[in-house]
This record gives structure tokens, sequence and C-alpha cells, in this order.
């Protein structure tokens, strides 16, 4: 810890940030929509950056329009950085990415309401796109910020709705001239909702995050032949829609035959001419397939590809695969996982380590800085919901803790990192 223990941020202050971030995009009452370069997020960015500029921040905005906003330490050099993302799924709750962005800035102006000052800069950030819910993969703008993709290919992609990324960011005024890759930070942390029921079905009130789970997202496009539904002989029909729900019960299969940590879901399905009477012509699907361990994902993707292959042959039809993204499982600095855990003991709240089974944000920073996570309870374990909800107690808790674990960072002399 530092000599800053008794310092707590504002909870009043940040609540009714959370709140005012959520009447933008409102959705079902207490959700948010607010997807990724829309006029919703625009707006939401603007009332973001207006906070941080009331607090004299330095702000930067980079080519593929994440935004940092710095503030100076005693002594020069990359900022102790925090945050997350602004941007929701269409159905989304008001705390997902947001709480880690709003508690950056009340965490700073903590620190400057009491006149503290750090050794080195201390910085929040909102990345572009975490979600992916637009323009795939999710986590893009701190992939491109960490040089996990050119910032060209990044600004080319195109969106669900046929938008391209590039002329989006133009078209809100949110592309910057900071270069990508960004300059590494000394130390990330991210203070996110939980977004699973672990912590509320241990009773804890923190987890310190240990890592998060590799991600493969493969779309499969089938293509069969059209025919008449009640004519057509089962035997002679290369039936689209059939596959597609062989490939959806596939990935449910091999969850049950690897059990462990192994999960897949299929999101999407879509169907051609998609009538009553007709058999499907064409299909496309997604699968999410996720582990925290490489190989056995791995073994996950080997399984889908030898049923895509069978399926294939035995009903006639040609599918195609591509892959929307695929990240490999992370590792947190366990210094920083650590240091979060030691300052739950000292503040006095409930903590146990836990991988992470959604991806963050901060597992592209962990690429090229020392970064741990912090997690606070979701209610019911539910979130890309408007009914997504953390107690408030829960989000101060945490808020205190990435202050105190970012003060502590600020003041150690980080192995690797150049002082």
């Amino acid at each position: 810890m530092t000599d800053f223990q008794s310092l707590r941020i504002n909870g009043d202050r940040l609540m009714q940030r959370i709140e005012d971030l959520a009447t933008i995009g409102p959705h079902e009452g207490t959700g948010s929509c607010r997807l990724a370069l829309t006029d919703e997020d625009r707006d939401g960015r603007d009332l973001v950056v207006t906070w941080m500029k009331d607090l004299g921040l330095e702000i930067t905005i980079d080519g593929i329009g994440n935004v940092i906003a710095t503030r100076p330490g005693i002594l020069d050099g990359p900022p102790t950085l925090t945050g997350s993302h602004i941007d929701t799924v269409a159905t989304g709750g008001r705390y997902d990415g947001n709480l880690g962005v709003l508690a950056g800035i009340e965490m700073i102006e903590t620190l400057v309401e009491n006149d503290i000052s750090t050794r080195y800069p201390i910085g929040v950030a909102f990345f572009t796109d975490e979600e992916g819910a637009r323009f795939p993969p999710d986590m893009l703008g701190s992939l491109v910020y960490v040089g996990g993709l050119a910032l060209e290919q990044a600004l080319e992609v195109e969106g669900i709705d046929g938008a391209i990324l590039g002329e989006e960011l133009d078209r809100i005024g949110y592309r910057g001239a900071a270069p990508c890759p960004g300059i590494p930070p000394r130390a990330f942390i991210e203070l996110h909702i939980e977004q699973g029921p672990l912590l509320e079905d241990e009773g804890i009130t923190i987890g310190a995050v240990t890592g998060v789970q590799g991600i493969s997202w493969t779309e499969y496009s089938i293509k069969g032949q059209s025919n008449h539904a009640g004519t057509t002989p089962m035997h002679l029909r290369h039936d689209a829609g059939y596959v597609a729900a062989r490939i959806a019960t596939e990935a449910r299969d091999i969850t049950e035959r690897m059990g462990g940590r192994q999960v897949a879901t299929v999101g999407r399905m879509q169907f051609q001419p998609d009538l009553v009477n007709v058999v499907a012509r064409e299909a496309q699907l997604t699968v999410d397939l996720r582990n925290t361990d490489e190989s056995l994902l791995a073994n996950a993707e080997n399984q889908m590809k030898s049923c895509i292959s069978s399926l294939a042959e035995s009903e006639g039809v040609t599918i195609d695969s591509r892959s929307l993204a695929r990240f490999e499982p992370v590792v947190f600095d366990t210094e920083v996982v650590d240091i979060i855990s030691e300052t739950c003991s000292q503040l006095g709240h409930s903590s146990m380590t836990m991988p992470s089974g959604a991806g963050h944000d901060a597992q592209m920073l962990a690429r090229v800085c020392p970064t741990g996570m912090i997690f606070v309870p979701s209610q019911n374990g539910i979130s890309h919901n408007p009914s997504e909800h953390t107690d408030r107690e829960d989000l101060i808790a945490g808020a205190n803790i990435l202050l105190q674990s970012i003060l502590t960072l600020d003041a150690k002399d980080l192995p690797g990192v150049e002082q």
C-alpha cells in the first residue's frame, strides 16, 4: 500500500456519472444501446471527454478513436493506466465497460481534489469497439493500440450494417492524430463487472483476475439447394438449415465431451429463403468457442472442423468458414494480481482469484505492460442485458480497490519497466 491508505473515492459522484452516461442510448428502462461509432457512441464519447477536460487532463485520440486522458506526475514517462470501454451491445446494461472508465475518472478526480501528486503520470482510457457487436473483432481498438492489428486493416472493417469503420470514425469526429500502436503504459488495471455468477455465489466482493480465457469466433456459410418441403424426399435433400442445426448441436456436444472450462455458443443463425415450406438453400451461423487452456481450445476447434467436413460430404453441401476473432488465453502479471489481492485485504474486502470468461481490453494491454483486472459481482450473473446490476456498495468497493492498487503500482519500481 501507499501513504494514502485512507483515501477514498466519492461514491455519489461515481454513481451519478454512471446514471448520466446511461441516459445516452437508453434501452428498456435501465439498459443502454451505444453500438460502436454510432451517433449514440459519439454522444457518450463527448460526455466522457467533457468530464476528462473538466479535470484539466491531457487528452489524446489515436487513429482508431481510442481516447486516453492523462494527469502529469512528478516524473515524466508513460502513465500507469486504467480504463475500459463505453460502447455496448444492442441490448446492454449500464455497467459493462462504463464502470471501468468512470471509476478511472473518479479516481483521478479524487487525487486532484486532495492535491495528491503521483510519481508518474496517471491515465484513464476508453478503447474503441470493445464489444465487437458492430465491427468484428471484439477488443478491436485495444488490439490496434498494442499493434496486434494494423490500423489500415482496422479502418477497412465492414460492420454488420454495411458501414465501414474508418468512414464512421470520420463521421462522428473521432479519428485522431495520435499514432498506432500507442506507447505502452507502465502498467494497466481494468475494473469491470464480472458478467458471471461466481462472486455472488461465493459471497465475495472482489475478484482478482488471473487471466482471460482464449476466444475463437467462426462464421460458417452453408450452401445447399432450395426445394419443396413436401415433395422432396429426405434422402435427396441438400438442406442448409439442417446442417446449420447439426453444427449448433455439435458445439454443445463438444462441451459435454470435453467438460472442464470448455464453453461454446451459437449466437447467430440465418436461413435463406427463410420460408416455412421451402428447404433452406443457404444458412449462416456463428460459433463461439472459449477455454482457459490453449491446447484444449485448439482441440475444440479441431473437433468442430471434423464435424464440418463430415457434414459437407454426407449432406452434399458446401461450407465456407471465416474467422471473426481468435485470441489465445492470457495470463495476467502475478505482481499486479497480488497487489489487487493484498489491497482487498488491507481495505477489509473479501476477494478471490479467478479467470475471466469474457474478453476484455486488459488482455490486449497484457501484451505490452504488466496488467491485471478487478471484478465486482454481477447480480444473478447477468450481463449484456438491460437487467444487468451490481450493488452500489460493490461498485464503490471496486473503485476504491482500483484507486489504491494504482497508487501502489505508481510507488513501485516495476521489473522490466523503464523507470
